[in-house]
């Protein structure tokens, strides 16, 4: 994958109506949002199919795409002729290097990793299969309920120093994090409510943006 601007992601909440993730995102991604994730576990297929067009449309290339979890509705996607650039996947969700092979070498395709024995899985990997690494969470979050134990600012910072890769920080970030997540070595940050559950989203990328400048 070639250079991406990986500073700041929003992961969208599916707790909210679609109509108004959809209007977050177009906030965000006018707003200096750096990658979008879309996170829905609870849709049907069609239903993921139906709002990652949806996504693909508002997004307008903005900001990188990717989808968490489901390789198979980026590809048909792509193939409905929709712009998503990659997918995020999780310990448990199809094996990276399937999806590098599906996805193709130009993609973005995130990989979630909380502990030293995922970042010696990380490392181990051919170069090029995993662009980047998901690390928390951070703080106690309610968007994910079965997060793993806490880091903190300290534990994240421990956990990345031998990192194989970029390293994004995830998990319960508030504005006031994002410059001492940077200091610590995260490559980026990634956040749900802080944006979604602003009164104004597009002024809260912009704060984060400008936290992590």
């Amino acid at each position: 994958m070639s250079a991406v601007d990986l500073p700041l992601h929003l992961v969208t909440d599916h707790r909210m109506p679609f109509a108004r993730v959809a209007e977050i995102v177009d906030a965000a991604a006018g707003s200096g949002a750096s990658v979008i994730q879309f996170r829905d576990k609870t849709g049907s297929g069609r239903d993921l199919f139906d709002r990652v067009l949806a996504l693909a449309d508002v997004i307008a290339g903005r900001a990188t795409f990717v989808v968490d979890d489901r390789v198979d509705v980026v590809l048909a996607a792509r193939d409905a002729g929709a712009r998503v650039d990659g997918a995020h996947l999780g310990q448990s969700d199809l094996p990276v290097v399937a999806a590098r092979r599906l996805l193709g070498p130009d993609a973005l395709i995130g990989w979630t990793a909380n502990t030293r024995e995922h970042f010696a899985a990380a490392a181990a990997l051919r170069p090029g299969t995993v662009d980047y690494l998901g690390v928390g969470v951070i703080r106690a979050t309610a968007t994910k309920h079965d997060h793993p134990q806490p880091l903190g600012i300290d534990g994240f910072a421990g956990l990345v120093a031998s990192a194989p890769l970029p390293c994004i920080a995830i998990g319960g970030i508030e504005v006031g994090d994002v410059a001492a997540l940077r200091r610590a070595g995260a490559a980026g940050v990634a956040v749900v409510s802080a944006v979604s559950g602003a009164a104004d989203p597009a002024a809260a990328t912009r704060a984060l943006r400008e936290a992590w400048a």
